[in-house]
């Protein structure tokens, strides 16, 4: 049975009437005329704080959006998603990411397979091999302790665990051999090179984490580091008893779903962790993908941020849609870009610990959302993800503030900050400190806020002002609030994003679980590749890129003759 396309159902046109009225309206009207907004349009949930009294819509505007998600058959796509359907349409697979956090005493059978069974059993090869490092019994080939783990991925293989190990790092264990982590992700190969430059390969090793261990990016950052520890652990001065298997085997360990390729590039079947094809990279950091972060953090701290997570797995399966904090953000975000035309959106941390969560964000909203055809293979009638981007907001204000406070684009903003932070440093003066100065941050949240929203409404009437110092305000914005930034609550957060990225692919009708806009540049690039090596002739290249290479040509050093 066919459905009529998004934009032309009824739910749909009803809030396109609406907005015509309503994005008319300036916020400072709205809490004008409904003084307990905040109350109205805020929820609670897995330890997290989620307000959305400050976007520009009314109860009213609310409640329509809400039938739009039953329209939608939101509340049906929750089901699929957490049953094991095959959600992800053009893969004809499931996407089971929420599967890596159930409990060990959870059961989830998915075609015929106990996924719960197989998760904890990774788990528990990850822990086995934390408890190695942290132990100081992971020796290299000479058999020193490793004391430097450098991760080489690219997109979800570096992400998550880049901005996971960064926002805990106060939750190292001090009581451990401790081991410390380095991401590598660039192909030109300057990230690690640096690293090479400063580490011991006695004591150094590293993870390969690709997928399909096919990823070009990873795979020749990987040679690098291969010919590195083989050019000094087995040329000049060897040691006895040095040889290539023990590097490999002692200095490499890899997370894919294909163990033959790993197998194939030298490393052991005993330092392989499974990755499933049913898990995209950009969901992927709570399995095998996240072993970085329990390197960091230690396995319980790991295993509580995937606790974290599943709360927010069970609020999003079980709150009705009025109480639940991923379809109301979700919600927020529809009515922002297809109905008042909001088409950029901006995320911003006050706690320095999450430095990389927005670069986290743009591609899991991205990468997922930004697609312009249906599940059908139509094109799509309306405005899909938005532009998304951010930086930490004390940094980000003496940077692109000015843009959403005077410029002539409307920006949508998510404020992110911990209400108490610094309350168990130990000496009393330096925690008055510390306090003072979050108080500050969280002075600075609210305040940018409250001015993005108000305009010059927000300050005493001092007269009139020049043009050049007027503030429109009407900016809409969601701010959320972590009752600490802990593994739980970080995993809670992650989760919430990831649902609401669900929810918005379900009501714009577009599957977020494939990527297939990042095959064709990958493509070019191998035949770019070959031409540049010259293995292969410029005949139908276009101008410009003719042009460039024959530059690049010119440049490079003649052989000799």
């Amino acid at each position: 049975m066919s459905h009529p396309p998004v934009d032309q159902r009824g739910a749909w046109r009803a809030l396109k009437d609406h907005a015509a009225s309503m994005g008319q309206r300036h916020l400072r009207e709205l809490f004008a005329e409904h003084q307990g907004r905040y109350s109205t349009f805020t929820r609670h949930a897995a330890g997290l704080t989620l307000d959305l009294s400050k976007q520009r819509w009314s109860e009213q505007t609310l409640d329509m959006l809400l039938d739009l998600a039953r329209d939608a058959k939101v509340p049906e796509a929750v089901h699929r998603l957490l049953a094991g359907e095959r959600v992800n349409r053009s893969e004809d697979r499931p996407a089971l990411h929420t599967a890596l956090r159930l409990p060990a005493d959870a059961r989830l059978e998915v075609e015929g397979q106990d996924l719960v069974a197989s998760v904890h059993a990774t788990l528990d090869r990850m822990e086995d091999m934390v408890e190695r490092f942290h132990a100081g019994q992971w020796r290299g080939a000479t058999g020193k302790p490793i004391r430097d783990v450098v991760n080489l991925g690219v997109g979800g293989s570096d992400l998550g665990p880049l901005m996971v190990t960064h926002a805990l790092a106060d939750y190292r264990p001090d009581d451990v051999h401790r081991v410390d982590v380095h991401f590598a992700s660039t192909m030109d190969g300057s990230q690690l090179a640096d690293y090479l430059a400063r580490l011991n390969p006695e004591t150094t090793l590293f993870v390969l984490s690709s997928k399909s261990f096919t990823t070009i990016d990873t795979l020749s950052n990987a040679r690098t580091a291969r010919d590195w520890l083989k050019a000094r652990l087995l040329g000049g001065a060897r040691q006895e008893g040095v040889d290539e298997s023990l590097v490999m085997r002692q200095h490499f360990i890899g997370v894919s779903a294909s163990p033959e390729k790993m197998a194939e590039w030298g490393i052991a079947p005993a330092h392989q962790l499974e990755f499933w094809e049913w898990v995209g990279g950009r969901y992927s950091l709570w399995g095998a993908i996240g072993l970085p972060i329990a390197l960091v953090v230690g396995m319980a701290n790991f295993r509580g941020l995937l606790a974290g997570a599943h709360a927010m797995d069970r609020h999003f399966h079980e709150a009705p849609l009025a109480d639940n904090l991923p379809v109301l953000l979700a919600l927020a975000g529809i009515w922002n870009v297809n109905f008042l035309d909001i088409r950029a959106h901006s995320i911003l941390p006050y706690d320095g610990r999450l430095e990389y969560f927005a670069a986290y964000l743009e591609q899991l909203e991205m990468e997922s959302n930004g697609k312009s055809v249906t599940n059908d293979g139509e094109p799509v009638g309306y405005s899909t993800c938005p532009v998304l981007w951010g930086q930490l907001g004390p940094n980000a204000q003496h940077a692109f503030y000015q843009l959403l406070h005077q410029g002539t684009q409307a920006v949508e903003c998510d404020f992110i900050a911990p209400r108490v932070r610094y309350d168990d440093v130990a000496d009393p003066a330096t925690r008055d400190h510390l306090m003072g100065q979050h108080r500050l941050t969280l002075a600075n949240c609210f305040a940018q806020s409250r001015a993005l929203m108000l305009g010059d409404a927000a300050v005493a009437d001092d007269g009139p002002r020049p043009g050049h110092r007027r503030y429109r305000g009407n900016q809409p914005s969601s701010t959320l609030l972590l009752d600490r930034l802990t593994p739980q609550t970080l995993g809670a957060l992650v989760a919430l994003y990831e649902h609401k990225v669900f929810v918005q692919a379900t009501i714009w009708d577009i599957n977020p679980f494939d990527q297939w806009g990042v095959e064709l540049g990958k493509t070019l690039a191998g035949e770019t590749q070959r031409i540049l090596r010259r293995e292969a002739g410029l005949e139908g290249m276009d101008d410009s890129t003719r042009g460039l290479i024959e530059a690049v040509w010119a440049a490079e050093p003649q052989a000799d003759a």
